[in-house]
């Protein structure tokens, strides 16, 4: 390559470099930046650099650590069964019979609706004295729930909530990868005897890999960040139940203003996203890639 055509790649890179720099490696240093100080109790609005103080004061934290937890359990439920409904809505509305396009229609609804909104409509309808479901479940002569007042039942609540909102977004993706399947391939497998089930394990899924594996990635790292619902809805409660990382660092940098605590939690859940993204791909990569 000679040097004006070095230069010319590189002026071409540039404005993706700089947008990288200011987008996204900007915001992360100052972010680690931050979490290794604290406010100034002599001088308003500074900082005093304490190092690893805020990280030491967090391994010490029993409120820390049960929100990681709350943080992990809501994960370990809510992406399978995102993603599980997803695909089912994806395979659903690959196929063809009358009424398919109203089908549609109803499973793009959530998109258009925002998660404050459809956070206060949930909150109206889970309402434990006049809220909709609760009048459903009178008519099944099911005894009334708390839910979002209960220590029990608000983060399942909430998982509730984050699927309806987040299915119909990941079901665009895996209907995308579904009709980038050659059907010529359905047709051979097909006339050689495999029926519906076997077709969808060893045609359709192994050909989905790869929109999977980006719906997987992506869905962790936005549940991992899921916090207008637990701030509008629980508030973190009841008891701690839906206090997850994000929101606790939201409570420590603008409740208590202790921002390097905050910060730190946020250095702290973007290690562990990293971790389990990480691990995603480490188990879902193609064998072949392997040897």
């Amino acid at each position: 390559m000679g040097k004006s055509s070095a230069l010319t790649a590189y002026a071409l890179l540039l404005p993706a470099l700089l947008a990288l720099a200011i987008f996204r490696i900007y915001p992360i240093a100052t972010t680690i930046w931050g979490s290794l100080t604290t406010e100034s109790f002599e001088k308003a609005g500074a900082s005093v650099f304490v190092g690893g103080a805020n990280y030491a004061d967090l391994f010490t934290d029993p409120v820390f650590w049960r929100s990681i937890w709350v943080t992990i359990k809501l994960n370990l439920v809510i992406n399978p069964v995102q993603i599980a409904l997803a695909l089912g809505l994806a395979l659903m509305a690959n196929q063809r019979f009358p009424g398919i396009d109203f089908y549609r229609l109803l499973f793009f609804v959530p998109i258009g609706v925002s998660v404050p909104i459809a956070s206060i409509l949930w909150k109206t309808m889970l309402d434990p004295n006049a809220g909709l479901i609760n009048s459903l479940l009178s008519i099944a002569k099911i005894p009334s729930q708390p839910f979002l007042i209960s220590q029990e039942q608000a983060l399942w609540c909430i998982v509730a909530i984050a699927t309806w909102k987040g299915i119909s977004f990941w079901m665009i993706f895996l209907w995308a990868g579904l009709q980038d399947i050659p059907r010529q391939i359905q047709e051979a497998a097909e006339i050689d005897g495999a029926n519906r089930f076997q077709r969808f394990l060893f045609v359709t899924l192994p050909l989905l890999r790869r929109p999977l594996l980006f719906v997987l990635v992506t869905d962790t790292a936005t549940n991992f960040l899921l916090f207008v619902p637990m701030f509008l809805l629980t508030g973190g409660g009841p008891a701690g139940s839906t206090n997850v990382l994000m929101f606790e660092a939201y409570k420590s940098g603008f409740v208590y203003g202790e921002m390097g605590r905050s910060l730190a939690i946020v250095v702290a859940l973007l290690l562990l996203v990293v971790a389990v993204v990480a691990l995603q791909f480490r188990l879902l990569r193609r064998p072949e890639a392997e040897r």
